[in-house]
């Protein structure tokens, strides 16, 4: 199959060039926007109770006030607010209601605080258009005006809440992308420079992946809009490394075998073709298991995982087609200038440092497992510290955004939860109106909850169906302990709720709750079900039931010793109180995927080696050797294009940046290179049970057949079952 789609390709490469171009065009014309949502409720399925909460306000009390916006006063030299500014502070609000802001339903004045230090005037916008491009669109709007207002007087305004959030992070998410966007290209542009010595290798997979993301961004987009996917602008950072890391990697592995094939003696344009065929099925193997661990998101609670994983699987596999027919062809009308000034690739290298390392594993298999166990098990010790923190809006800026400076003020200058109230919602069963006399009561069994400050029935709707309970908590909604409490509240609203009523806790603490319980259920589904697939894998790759145990084994501890490192630099090291929540599911499927494929790559070389004929140790050995210099050039640019997402200057992608580059560098510089060939040399031909994939097999005759593989190439000969082209 993959011969037939390089003879194609190479055949008619300015037509699969033109049907490239020809599709970009259409999709990016008529794609749909991705809207940006930083609303956690929206991530959660309706089961939960704080989303059930939630449709009970919207029914119960359709004009309840939520403030979507706050703005926030004090005095420019920190001072308590005089009767002047008092004035100052209710004209404002008055005339910012008059402007009739679209989305903007009413404007009306806070409370002060109890130091007298600040002000507020809050702010109601359609809930139904939360976190959507129209609301942000007000928040801006609303943050110049309450500003402009404010000119001539002595207060200083800030604007917060979830529109203020939704635009600062909307306005943080492009500048991160901007310079997540820079580093990525500098670093591929550089590493390419120094691997090839060629400008226009170094540059070719920039353009050609730039042109693939665009496509894949519509598609996204699309797939997004048909099946009612949540959106979050992080997605978009994301995939920027996701596509042009792992599309390097794929133009690294035919480019390697391009240059092996026209060492062998092949003309320019049957080296390609020979190429692909050859590669071909690395590629897929490759990116079928990263597409499936992406995929399996899909079980995920949670919307913004959910949309997480389709949108990844589409950049793969757009870039899996690319790889293996747009690539193809621009470089078949290139032929061998492509390398040009270079004459590196007219000779094949030496690879000393690959061929010691590859010695040193042959003679001491078992020293090397044990040592590079060991650092993977010690490393996986930090995991027993992890913690979980759940506000996304402040894990997606940086805390000098102005909607994050509101946060932390209002914490301090109100009730730290305050901010973001606890609803117990209590509603008769029987459609008969609740008996008002037991509310007073209802109400102290609340407020006598631990981490309760305060709790006092708010409001009943007209039916006298509904009660609505406010409950304030003494720490921040995001805080474990708040959501310890509001457990806590849940346990007594539901056990002390008068017969013939039920209760419903919501609030921004009961949402957290649920996400954790949402987490914890993707851990049990997601992992295994991820590990699972990539093992089926695997075991039809390498026709063997025993190598895709230890090899997702390996690759397990990889994924410890990452989030054990992750702990420890930003945890204990940097004294954050957690990582974000999403962090352990988002980097195990990284690590697993792409741990997977360096293993792959691995081994694959392995088995071809054993089957030349050489004994277990020997065939690590040379495995290391041939293969080692690929598996650390895509390593280290996908490692290196991973770490550039730490520049966007916020929690969440400092945070997964590092987590997952620096799995992937474990995944190549410890499991691919030592880990997994020593292991594979101490089990011996055991290894391969039953398909006996390392026994010699005859030549299969046919053209893409020649020798050498000194060049490092992609190391995966082996899953073609063609012995020939090897070097012994």
């Amino acid at each position: 199959m993959f011969r037939r789609i390089g003879n194609v390709v190479v055949r008619h490469p300015v037509w699969t060039i033109v049907a490239w171009l020809i599709a970009a065009v259409a999709i990016v014309a008529t794609a749909p926007s991705l809207p940006s949502n930083s609303d956690e409720s929206s991530f959660l399925p309706r089961s939960y109770e704080s989303i059930k909460a939630a449709e009970l306000q919207e029914k119960a009390f359709p004009s309840a006030f939520t403030p979507s916006a706050i703005a926030l006063y004090q005095r420019t030299d920190g001072g308590r607010l005089t009767a002047a500014d008092q004035k100052d502070v209710a004209r404002i609000t008055s005339e910012l209601g008059a402007k009739h802001i679209d989305q903007v339903q009413k404007v009306v004045p806070g409370r002060p605080s109890k130091d007298g230090k600040y002000a507020m005037t809050l702010v109601q916008m359609d809930s139904k258009n939360a976190g959507q491009p129209q609301q942000v669109d007000a928040a801006k709007e609303l943050r110049k005006d309450v500003k402009d207002l404010a000119k001539g007087t002595r207060l200083d305004v800030k604007l917060g809440g979830s529109a203020a959030q939704a635009l600062d992070q909307e306005d943080s998410s492009k500048r991160g992308q901007a310079l997540i966007g820079i580093g990525t290209f500098v670093i591929i542009l550089v590493t390419l420079l120094i691997i090839f010595r060629a400008p226009i290798l170094a540059v070719l997979p920039l353009l050609l992946i730039g042109l693939v993301s665009a496509i894949a961004n519509g598609l996204i987009a699309y797939a997004t809009k048909l099946f009612d996917l949540q959106a979050n602008s992080s997605i978009s950072s994301i995939l920027i490394v996701v596509l042009f890391g792992v599309g390097t990697d794929y133009f690294l592995f035919l480019m390697f075998r391009y240059r092996e094939r026209l060492r062998a003696g092949d003309e320019p344009k049957q080296a390609m073709v020979n190429a692909v065929d050859r590669v071909g099925e690395a590629i897929a193997s490759a990116a079928g298991a990263v597409i499936i661990a992406f995929l399996a998101l899909v079980l995920s609670t949670l919307g913004f995982l959910k949309q997480m994983g389709p949108a990844l699987a589409i950049a793969v596999g757009a870039t899996l087609i690319a790889g293996l027919t747009l690539i193809p062809a621009v470089v078949s009308l290139i032929g061998p200038k492509v390398f040009w000034p270079s004459k590196s690739w007219q000779k094949e290298p030496e690879n000393a440092r690959f061929a010691a390392l590859g010695r040193g594993v042959q003679r001491r298999p078992a020293l090397t497992a044990v040592l590079s166990g060991l650092v993977l098990v010690v490393l996986s010790l930090g995991t027993l510290g992890f913690n979980a923190t759940f506000d996304l809006a402040s894990g997606s800026m940086p805390k000098t955004k102005e909607s994050m400076v509101v946060q932390d003020e209002m914490q301090q200058a109100y009730s730290a939860g305050a901010a973001a109230p606890t609803d117990v919602y209590l509603s008769s069963t029987d459609g008969k109106p609740l008996d008002k006399a037991a509310f007073g009561a209802y109400a102290q069994k609340l407020g006598a909850v631990e981490g309760v400050a305060n709790a006092r029935m708010a409001q009943v709707n007209k039916a006298g169906t509904t009660a609505d309970f406010t409950v304030t908590l003494k720490y921040e909604a995001s805080t474990d302990k708040a959501i310890d409490a509001v457990g806590q509240v849940r346990d007594v609203a539901h056990s002390a709720a008068p017969d013939g009523t039920e209760a419903l806790v919501g609030g921004m603490s009961s949402i957290f709750k649920d996400i954790d319980s949402a987490v914890n259920h993707d851990y049990r589904t997601v992992f295994p079900v991820a590990a699972l697939l990539i093992m089926v894998i695997l075991g039809l790759l390498l026709r063997s039931v025993v190598a895709p145990w230890y090899l997702i084994a390996s690759v397990g501890l990889g994924f410890g010793a990452t989030l054990g490192a992750t702990v420890w630099i930003f945890q204990e090291g940097q004294g954050h109180s957690g990582l974000m929540f999403m962090l352990p599911v988002i980097m195990y499927l990284f690590v697993v995927a792409i741990g997977t494929d360096y293993n792959i790559l691995m081994i694959a070389r392995l088995r071809e080696e054993a089957r030349e004929g050489r004994d277990p140790r020997e065939a690590a050995g040379m495995a290391l050797r041939h293969a080692g210099p690929t598996v650390a050039a895509a390593g280290f640019i996908l490692a290196a294009t991973f770490a550039t997402m730490m520049l966007a200057g916020n929690a969440l992608l400092t945070e997964m940046g590092f987590a997952v580059s620096f799995g992937i560098a474990v995944a190549a510089f410890v499991m691919a290179m030592f880990f997994t060939p020593s292991l594979t040399a101490l089990i011996g031909h055991a290894a391969w049970w039953p398909g006996h994939g390392d026994q010699a097999k005859p030549t299969v005759s046919g053209a893409g057949t020649g020798p050498g593989d000194a060049s490092g190439g992609d190391g995966r000969d082996a899953v073609t079952h063609d012995p020939a082209g090897r070097r012994g």
